[in-house]
């Protein structure tokens, strides 16, 4: 059974179906991640995400490094044992932690890189966020750390640099990378099974948002034999114009049989359709569980803000705001769209209540809701592109 398979491409667009075939269960793509950082997806326990229908989720190398340690974690026989999570993971390689986290914008774009990180040819040596104690990540160390983690997918250590950075600098990080890239390959081939099982490895392309070298990065990647390729880089999903040419550049340089993965993106539930269009396959992003911690909740059609006067906030496109007092009294579920546990039980006005009184149960309904949300538009997504109606699928929520 091949790792990827490619099922379908859209007539009309480069949007297309595919299936990931892990050990611990088979990946429909596109897809959406919910993100794990620390082996857990925040507020909601294992059942909780089974319920909302997600395939695969996230944890972060980084964080787990410093707690509790990949060596706490592989005692246990791996994530998969120690979170309680039977499904597919993926873990990413700790580089963009390591960097946003240690790096200070303006420095970095001067191609200073510092004090809390010091990069070099062999890694990066960082102060941990939490208390300060040293730590050194080679693209060696990264591997090991999460062969140990047990991830189903894991990434190559990569160095991602913003894209207003000089292109020197840029030019030199993206080499960087692509060394780094083929010594995580290296090492990940000396054991592919640490846990018994097999781990499938992600080149990561980089570039920032300088077409020449998002086409160089992307062709040494595929050149290489990973079992996937990834688009980072501080744009993707955050600046979804960028996204879409970033992809438009890269794509046609990566084999068809390999899934492509959009590292960070899913701020907004049409950032997912945008990426799909132009090609991609995987998404993964923070923000739905993030935002529902503050009462920011996912919604199919447009909420218009309060009346001149009302509670401040407002609404915005798919997106509404629990706390505002127009819902105080609104006995509706969050959204008729959705067919998560919250809307099939729930009103607005109780969630209302709960961000008010400030329950710790309002975050977790708003969570499930927001992940069941954004799985949910990839599974009407599936059959867009299945019959072949994507872009008609994608301007009626645009």
């Amino acid at each position: 059974m091949p790792f990827f398979e490619l099922l379908k491409t859209d007539k009309n667009s480069a949007a297309r179906l595919g299936k990931i075939t892990t050990d611990h269960g088979v990946i429909e793509t596109p897809i959406f991640m919910p993100v794990g950082t620390q082996a857990t997806v925040k507020t909601l326990d294992a059942d909780d995400v089974e319920k909302t229908k997600a395939q695969i989720i996230l944890s972060n190398t980084y964080h787990l490094h410093l707690r509790p340690g990949e060596e706490v974690i592989a005692a246990q026989g791996g994530l998969h044992k120690f979170m309680h999570w039977n499904k597919p993971i993926l873990t990413d390689s700790g580089g963009f932690q390591v960097f946003s986290l240690g790096l200070q914008k303006e420095k970095k774009k001067a191609g200073d890189q510092g004090s809390l990180v010091k990069i070099t040819e062999d890694g990066v040596t960082f102060r941990s966020h939490i208390d300060g104690s040293s730590h050194t990540f080679t693209p060696e160390v990264a591997i090991d750390i999460e062969h140990k983690l047990g991830a189903d997918i894991i990434m190559a250590f990569d160095e991602c640099t913003p894209d207003d950075a000089e292109v020197k600098y840029v030019t030199e990080a993206m080499e960087r990378t692509h060394r780094w890239a083929k010594r995580s390959l290296e090492a990940h081939l000396k054991n592919t099974s640490y846990h018994g099982y097999r781990q499938f490895l992600f080149g990561i392309i980089q570039g920032a948002g300088r077409k020449e070298l998002r086409e160089t990065s992307a062709k040494y990647i595929a050149s290489l034999d990973f079992d996937g390729v990834a688009i980072g880089g501080e744009s993707i999903g955050y600046n979804m114009e960028a996204t879409a040419n970033i992809l438009d550049w890269v794509l046609p340089h990566i084999p068809e049989n390999k899934p492509r993965y959009t590292m960070g993106l899913g701020l907004n539930p049409t950032d997912l359709l945008v990426a799909v269009e132009h090609g991609a396959d995987m998404f993964d992003c923070v923000a739905p569980t993030r935002l529902a911690r503050h009462g920011m909740l996912f919604f199919r059609d447009i909420i218009s803000p309060p009346a001149r006067g009302g509670a401040r906030g407002g609404g915005s496109k798919h997106r509404l705001n629990i706390k505002n007092a127009q819902f105080i009294n609104d006995t509706k579920p969050i959204d008729t769209w959705c067919d998560c546990y919250t809307c099939q039980t729930y009103t607005r006005s109780y969630l209302h209540h709960l961000f008010s009184a400030d329950e710790m149960l309002g975050m977790r309904l708003a969570s499930i809701h927001n992940t069941r949300f954004m799985i949910k538009l990839m599974e009407e997504t599936k059959k867009a592109i299945s019959e072949d109606r994507f872009l008609e699928f994608k301007s009626e929520w645009m």
